[in-house]
């Protein structure tokens, strides 16, 4: 594994964003990850997480592509690529089955066809399977248990997270990225790669929610005791802010995103009545001064709509007001001033922003909170290679031949392995 290049690749509505990580060896002799390229080019052909035009899309990608290998001075053969988009759904699922050895020791393979069980019971027609993510296990009439394996009993079972996406949705963009020359590694829900970028173990252990605001779309993932909890993505996102700038102040598209990036707060109280700007200095046909908290009101209000939708998802778990990490904001929405305190008002919760504390050869673009996605798909590449390394093989990540959809086991199953190996 040592020297392997780890790439992600974020398929942003606005940007597409890779980064590049790299394995080498430890004082330790462990393998460590460093980040040593990051890129960033417009997005085209990609609208809400979907692709609208392969060939515009293909040529994005490329050109992203191509700025990460001359930045990294190596090519790059294969990626991890985060999906999303209202076209991916997550469902609670169960699988029994039998330990049908003499011994009734819970094995490894136990594990692996209890998940298969929970995998069938959720198949949905039309619908691929991502990631299958164990919630708890139960060994006869004992609950909540964490790791089975090693455990006696004559029935196990599961209780999982399964997130699945439209066949024709995932198969349009592993058409794209492979029309880009490069193989994919894995397809990772684009919120669970936000939440590997910007939280801990301690974070997931206490509960924590993890929100990824981009352009078009906000993911949302909420963990406790290690474990997934929920995940949800909202079409709605930071474009949608300039939009409502651009209507209320009747200007164009243009003006408004130059305003937001420039002048816009989140807090109308931050600006005092004398606290104008004026249209025409950011490209405004006419002269016109508007006072800035009028425009912040504007931003206040989508931001607080946003949140409203977090709050909602948190209500139907029961987890409104009780997750004790907080709430981590994270991706280019979250840049803009303010948006910590709208959050916590709206949810009642601790509030930060939320970026990667990985070594990097270039921290300034990394600690980008627009960067926490492809970032994630690093960290999330790392970790799965380095069990796959570690058990030898044990642990499949399969490919789906008939649909070319990549799917693993969770992440908690790969350390069961691990854990268990001598």
């Amino acid at each position: 594994m040592k020297g392997r290049l780890i790439t992600g690749l974020d398929l942003g509505s606005s940007a597409i964003r890779i980064a590049v990580g790299q394995v080498s060896m430890g004082p330790d002799h462990q393998a460590q990850l460093t980040l040593i390229g990051a890129a960033e080019t417009k997005s085209e052909g990609i609208a809400k997480a979907s692709i609208t035009s392969l060939e515009d899309a293909v040529s994005s990608i490329s050109a992203c592509l191509d700025q990460a290998e001359r930045m990294v001075g190596l090519p790059l053969q294969d990626v991890y690529v985060a999906v999303g988009g209202s076209q991916i759904t997550v469902q609670e699922a169960k699988g029994i089955i039998g330990v049908s050895r003499g011994d009734q020791d819970v094995k490894r393979e136990d594990v692996a066809r209890v998940l298969e069980a929970a995998r069938t019971f959720a198949q949905t027609p039309n619908y691929e399977i991502l990631h299958v993510l164990p919630v708890s296990f139960t060994v006869d009439s004992q609950k909540d248990i964490k790791d089975p394996i090693g455990m006696q009993g004559i029935r196990l079972e599961v209780t999982a997270k399964v997130i699945q996406g439209l066949s024709n949705h995932l198969k349009n963009i592993t058409k794209t990225v492979f029309r880009t020359n490069v193989d994919i590694a894995e397809l990772v829900y684009a919120p669970l790669a936000a939440a590997e970028a910007v939280t801990n173990k301690r974070q997931k252990e206490l509960g924590v929610c993890v929100v990824n605001m981009g352009a078009a779309t906000t993911g949302m993932s909420v963990y406790e005791n290690g474990e997934l909890v929920h995940a949800a993505t909202f079409l709605i996102g930071a474009d949608h802010i300039t939009s409502d700038i651009a209507i209320t102040l009747r200007t164009s598209i243009e003006v408004a995103e130059k305003i937001k990036r420039t002048k816009g707060h989140a807090l109308p109280s931050f600006f005092g009545k004398q606290d104008t700007v004026d249209l025409k200095e950011y490209g405004s046909d006419l002269q016109e001064a508007v006072q800035l908290s009028f425009i912040s009101e504007v931003i206040e209000a989508r931001l607080e709509e946003i949140f409203e939708k977090v709050e909602d998802e948190l209500k139907k778990i029961d987890r409104s007001g009780l997750l004790p990490a907080g709430v981590v904001l994270t991706g280019g929405g979250s840049k803009l001033p303010g948006v910590v305190e709208v959050a916590k008002q709206v949810l009642h919760l601790p509030a930060s922003i939320g970026v990667t504390s990985l070594e990097s050869s270039m921290p300034e673009m990394i600690k980008d909170p627009a960067f926490s996605t492809a970032v994630g798909l690093v960290e999330w590449g790392f970790e799965a290679e380095r069990q796959v390394d570690q058990t030898g093989g044990l642990y499949n990540r399969s490919l789906k031949q008939a649909s070319g959809v990549f799917t693993k086991l969770s992440d908690p199953i790969k350390k069961i392995f691990k854990s268990f190996m001598p």
